[in-house]
């Protein structure tokens, strides 16, 4: 059978199957002509066609691939190799625990995600995991760490023995499982009271930073009652925290838009900062209970706002109350189109348009002066991007943080009414 009119024949829709089928047949003889094709960026072949291809052919391609992700250079033949490396499943664990010790480092990380994506059938992996956990390559320690935890509870006893008994090598990637597996729950005494005191330490010459999250909802109020805030908001079981450590809870947060727990600033340039998913003041659910909180606020301190914020442009809103009343609430959601009055009333958007907004709306609009079309749909652009412009013009906005920003206090992590009488920090985070 011509092998090359085989995978000739890979590249046409109406031949793939047929073909595909009979070079999966051939075995060992089909992996070199296959892979020629992957690794080829010109190839007609599509390189995902390819790349099942080669899984299909399971233990006989498996090698191969590894030798070329070894030693590929263009960082799209690499993308290809990875990605056929990390499918083949748990028939083929065994290579991967031993791809594990691979030379290359860019093998080892990927023959991890192999195990990762074997799932709990993946366990037999362990030791050669734990091996990694101090690997010179960062990305290959980080998924190694990242994978182990996968297993849950199951590799406690494996990681606190590492921790009571060495290698010591091991013992920092250790201790990150353990905080992502079970949080402080699941360290020793000694490890706990270890961490209190590096976040002791760090405390002493932490200066603010601005947060790093794609999805950033926060409270601002003008005042340093950081106390008086949070008893307001209901807020409980506070934790001493760094800027590195509250941000990187937030944004852990954020992703998996957990309402549990927020950040709370010191007093930054005479505002205090709650952030969190909780703050939301555009989501469906959270946007009733902001807006009293925010009252309730404003009535104790003069004035309290509350922004959504997302670098994807996929939703915004700002809340701004003064003395007890709610001054203007707008937001915006995934699929919204160009707002009007008419859209504005039926989602319930509150107050004329704050004066920020109006100077934004009449710069587009001499932007666009000979172009009428164009304002609505920049008009539209604009307010998915200007929580911060809002805030910076109401007071300070968190983006605008940095190291030099008078502060006086501790941030916190706090826990909020949904995280009832759970853990302030669950999970592995930047000190």
């Amino acid at each position: 059978m011509d092998i090359d009119r085989l995978v000739r024949a890979l590249a046409a829709p109406d031949t793939r199957r047929d073909a595909a089928d009979a070079l999966a047949g051939l075995g060992a003889a089909a992996v070199p002509p296959v892979l020629r094709e992957l690794t080829d960026e010109d190839s007609p072949v599509e390189w995902s066609t390819s790349a099942m291809l080669l899984r299909r052919l399971g233990a006989a391609a498996f090698d191969a691939v590894v030798r070329c992700l070894a030693v590929a250079g263009a960082p799209e033949v690499r993308r290809r190799l990875a990605w056929t490396l990390a499918g083949y499943g748990t028939a083929l664990l065994d290579r991967y625990v031993a791809a594990l010790s691979h030379p290359a480092a860019i093998v080892r990380e990927k023959a991890a995600i192999g195990v990762q994506y074997c799932g709990a059938d993946g366990f037999p992996a362990v030791p050669a995991l734990l091996s990694l956990l101090d690997d010179e390559d960062a990305d290959v320690a980080s998924r190694a760490g990242f994978v182990l935890a996968q297993f849950g509870p199951r590799v406690i006893p494996v990681m606190r023995r590492i921790r009571a008994e060495g290698p010591g090598r091991q013992r920092a990637g250790a201790l990150a499982v353990l905080a992502s597996v079970g949080g402080e729950a699941a360290l020793s005494e000694r490890d706990r009271a270890a961490v209190e005191r590096l976040i002791r330490v760090k405390l002493t010459g932490d200066r603010p930073r601005a947060p790093e999250t794609c999805w950033l909802h926060w409270i601002a109020v003008p005042t340093g009652d950081q106390a008086g805030v949070m008893a307001e908001l209901g807020l409980s079981r506070p934790r001493r925290v760094t800027f590195a450590l509250g941000n990187d809870v937030v944004d852990a947060d954020s992703h998996e838009r957990d309402l549990r727990r927020v950040f709370v600033t010191p007093e930054l340039d005479g505002w205090t900062f709650v952030i969190g998913s909780w703050c939301d003041p555009a989501d469906d659910e959270r946007r009733a209970d902001v807006a009293r909180l925010c009252v309730a606020l404003s009535e104790r301190y003069g004035r309290a706002q509350a922004y959504s914020f997302s670098e994807q442009d996929d939703a915004s809103g700002w809340l701004v109350a003064e003395g007890g009343t709610v001054l203007r609430h707008w937001w915006t959601a995934d699929g919204d189109d160009v707002p009007d009055e008419d859209a504005d009333r039926a989602r319930g958007v509150i107050g004329d348009p704050l004066p920020c907004e109006v100077a934004r709306r009449a710069a587009i609009e001499a932007e666009n002066a000979g172009e009428p079309e164009d304002i609505e749909g920049e008009w539209s652009w604009a307010l998915r991007e200007m929580a911060p412009e809002v805030a910076a013009a109401m007071g300070l906005s968190p983006l605008d943080i940095t190291e030099d920003t008078p502060v006086r206090g501790t941030g916190v992590v706090a826990l909020t009414p949904r995280g009832g009488g759970g853990e302030a920090f669950l999970g592995a985070y930047r000190i």
